[in-house]
């Protein structure tokens, strides 16, 4: 199921059906791909316009950055989409002896791992998106700056909801080490995202007010 492919309408029927996927992880992933859009719009806006000149290798940095951002976004919603359907099947595998109790337990803990480490991932790459958006509220073209503040309110909201897919899976691991690595890193993710969407919407709105 590649989401990319579908249209608008398309996606959003099969977001609304019964069917579990699209579902939290991948829905924020699609998502924040637009806080990554409006990134790059502003970056294209800012490049070879007038009064823009002493920003120009910034800003082609900051759409670089954000281009390959919103990439790796269309990828961990596939991958996303394809861990969880790895730990459904896990979900069936036979239990009938102890041998296979044992074997679908082990399993179960590889699936949940593998079901969390990729919306931490998609969680983070939001958080990448806040960077580049920081860095652009500087300096991008003023009269399109409002966009560059829907992108760090898109991307700090998705940083969190992606996060949700990650919080659900924690409770089944039995590796402590693995959990407590995982909260810090929640931790330290949350921290950042919302220091860099304030700095982001105080640039965005000093700018227009000036």
């Amino acid at each position: 199921m590649n989401l990319y492919q579908k249209t608008i309408n398309e996606y959003l029927e099969v977001a609304s059906s019964s069917s579990p996927t699209p579902g939290g992880g991948n829905v924020s992933a699609v998502a924040a791909t637009n806080a990554a859009a409006m990134v790059c719009m502003v970056a294209n806006l800012t490049i070879g316009k007038k009064g823009y000149e002493d920003h120009q290798d910034s800003a082609k940095s900051v759409l670089a950055n954000a281009t390959s951002l919103r990439e790796k976004l269309k990828d961990l919603t596939q991958k996303d989409i394809d861990e969880f359907n790895a730990y459904m099947a896990v979900l069936k595998m036979p239990k009938n002896t102890e041998e296979e109790k044992a074997k679908r337990k082990e399993a179960m803990q590889v699936a949940a791992k593998n079901a969390t480490i990729v919306p931490l991932e998609i969680s983070k790459t939001c958080l990448g998106i806040l960077v580049e958006a920081e860095k652009l509220s500087k300096f991008g073209n003023k009269m399109a700056i409002s966009d560059v503040g829907v992108a760090a309110y898109i991307a700090e909201a998705c940083v969190k909801a992606a996060m949700y897919s990650v919080d659900i899976n924690l409770s089944s691991i039995k590796d402590d080490k693995f959990v407590q690595e995982i909260l810090a890193e929640r931790a330290k993710t949350f921290t950042k995202a919302e220091e860099l969407k304030v700095l982001t919407l105080a640039n965005v709105n000093y700018c227009m007010a000036g």
